[in-house]
């Protein structure tokens, strides 16, 4: 399941992260977002969700989204 098939609200745990692009793996990374860390959907976009990592809230597209497996 990746992020964007989550639901509002919940609170998942994020098991990994799909991407091949090493600056893409290092931008999430510096934002808390890798493997083993909780994160929440707070709000959902056409074009991507709001969510909570670490107390702080950040807006993605649906691409990246998809690359966080939960």
């Amino acid at each position: 399941m990746t992020l964007k098939d989550a639901i509002e609200g919940k609170e998942y745990i994020i098991k990994k992260i799909n991407t091949d692009d090493e600056e893409l793996d290092a931008f999430l990374f510096s934002l808390g977002c890798y493997s083993g860390e909780a994160i929440t959907v707070v709000t959902r976009r056409r074009s991507g969700c709001v969510v909570s990592i670490k107390d702080a809230r950040y807006n993605i597209d649906n691409q990246l989204a998809e690359a966080v497996e939960i």
